[in-house]
């Protein structure tokens, strides 16, 4: 009979302990998620998310994932919650159009799942791959004002300017200049982001996230 009762209290105190810290409703995402290493990150629903911008860009070498942070601390800081005085949104700052072509139609579910904005992003480099599969082929190692062309560079600018802005400054070989609303320009793309490894993306025709 002592027995029972204390299992039946321990149980008791256990349930209590877990049931109470089950009602936070903050959850701080490490440092360590941000920008040390690739990582899937899960963001459970209903809480609040503290999320800290960058303060230097990252450097995670030549690897795709090294691409994909240095591009977003250009675009947001590495902020999964920005919107710009455009109407751009999230981390890699996406225009609603960009978002409608893959597929997610709504801008509020978007700028709130930083699972779903990583997905559009890599969603958005294969499609663009795809796109300007040809131009790669053929514009890959050659000089352009000055500036070497690289894949990483071309995919970069494609998410500045679009892929069809891309390749008529290529083909124009830089005279077909483009700028977006701020004066960011391709080739200032095309240098900053030369030399990064995007074969972990392939090519895909109609991409959809």
């Amino acid at each position: 009979m002592g027995r029972c009762i204390i299992f039946f209290s321990s149980l008791i105190m256990l349930l209590t302990f877990v049931g109470f810290n089950g009602l936070s409703t903050t959850t701080t995402v490490p440092r360590t998620l941000k920008v040390t290493e690739p990582t899937k990150v899960l963001f459970p629903k209903n809480k609040t998310v503290i999320v800290h911008t960058m303060d230097t860009p990252p450097f995670l070498g030549s690897t795709f994932h090294g691409f994909k942070e240095a591009l977003a601390f250009k675009e947001s800081s590495g902020n999964y919650f920005a919107t710009n005085s455009l109407g751009y949104l999230g981390k890699y700052q996406f225009g609603v159009g960009t978002l409608e072509l893959m597929g997610v139609f709504n801008s509020s579910v978007f700028l709130n799942d930083p699972g779903l904005q990583e997905k559009t992003f890599e969603t958005n480099i294969a499609r663009n791959k795809w796109i300007m599969r040809r131009d790669i082929k053929k514009f890959v190692g050659k000089k352009i004002k000055g500036v070497e062309i690289t894949e990483s560079g071309m995919l970069a600018a494609a998410h500045l300017a679009g892929p069809g802005n891309v390749m008529k400054y290529l083909r124009s070989y830089g005279k077909a200049n483009f700028k977006d609303a701020y004066g960011t320009t391709i080739i200032s793309y095309l240098k900053y982001f030369s030399g990064y490894d995007i074969s972990l993306v392939s090519p895909k025709r109609n991409a959809k996230v």
